[in-house]
């Protein structure tokens, strides 16, 4: 016999709420969708109208494709963000490993200031890193992977405090004997890292490469300083670009608007689960 769960007026009250919160938040991206479909002279009079009939149009897709190298900002998306995820889940994996595990003269103070790094924004550094690496030759550059590597380094040093925070609750919460077996077997620290530490800490893994990938992904401020070339654009410079040249050309900005969030949509919807059981892991255990 299953045991009916009683609904209370707390609990009703509380489900509205979220319910009323998730259209606040989600209305906006349909509303960009549907006047994507638009032509862009009847977008202001009939902005909250489905695009059926005469409305619909798949002009502004077209000229998008048209007047934009959205595949190649793809490109540059794609590579930065999948090499920022890769760089963080490695490095920041390893560091926080050793801070939970290995006690040394100013662990402590190491750990702390991981935590404290979370407060120093990136446009408060992000001159004199473009200073750094202009130096180093890699910074404004013809060369398309130097100007993808100047814009990884600072993005990878912009999520690794926040990765091994998280990694660093989880792997606390693992228990130590599975390392002091491996150990016993001959395992050194490199080996019961990958071979022990990574595959039980994937959850947490999963939730720094999604919330790392994502980040950059959608990283307007550290690209606009780095990539200066049309044609090593990312997603966010282009419709940036876009945005200033066109100016009122609402149906042209919805669809490319459209054609940048519907991925990330598609994959937060596939690797949710992912997010919120490293997230609950990372903040409950050690």
């Amino acid at each position: 016999m299953t045991k009916k769960r009683k609904t209370s007026v707390g609990m009703i009250v509380v489900y509205l709420v979220l319910i009323i919160w998730s259209l606040t938040t989600f209305y906006p991206i349909i509303w960009v969708v549907q006047n994507s479909f638009k032509a862009k002279d009847k977008i202001l009079g009939n902005s909250f109208s489905l695009p059926v009939g005469e409305l619909f149009t798949m002009a502004n897709f077209k000229k998008a494709f048209k007047t934009t190298d959205i595949f190649g900002a793809y490109k540059s998306s794609l590579f930065i963000s999948t090499m920022v995820a890769l760089l963080v889940i490695l490095l920041a994996g390893m560091g926080a490993y050793a801070l939970a595990r290995y006690k040394f003269p100013g662990s402590g103070l190491v750990a702390s200031l991981v935590v404290g790094a979370m407060m120093f924004p990136a446009f408060a550094t992000v001159i004199s890193v473009f200073q750094m690496e202009f130096r180093w030759g890699i910074a404004n550059t013809g060369n398309w992977f130097l100007n993808m590597l100047s814009v990884i380094l600072p993005q990878v040093a912009g999520n690794m405090a926040f990765a091994m925070v998280v990694l660093m609750g989880y792997i606390k919460g693992l228990p130590i004997e599975l390392e002091e077996a491996a150990y016993m077997e001959g395992c050194n620290a490199f080996q019961i890292y990958f071979k022990v530490i990574m595959p039980l800490t994937k959850p947490s893994f999963a939730t720094v490469a999604i919330f790392s990938f994502l980040w950059s992904y959608n990283d307007l401020f550290t690209q606009s300083f780095f990539l200066r070339r049309p044609d090593m654009y990312s997603i966010t410079m282009m419709l940036n670009n876009i945005s200033a040249k066109e100016g009122t050309d609402y149906g042209l900005m919805a669809a490319v608007v459209a054609l940048i969030i519907v991925p990330v949509i598609i994959v937060y919807c596939f690797l949710q689960k992912y997010i919120i059981k490293g997230m609950i892991a990372g903040a409950v255990k050690g």
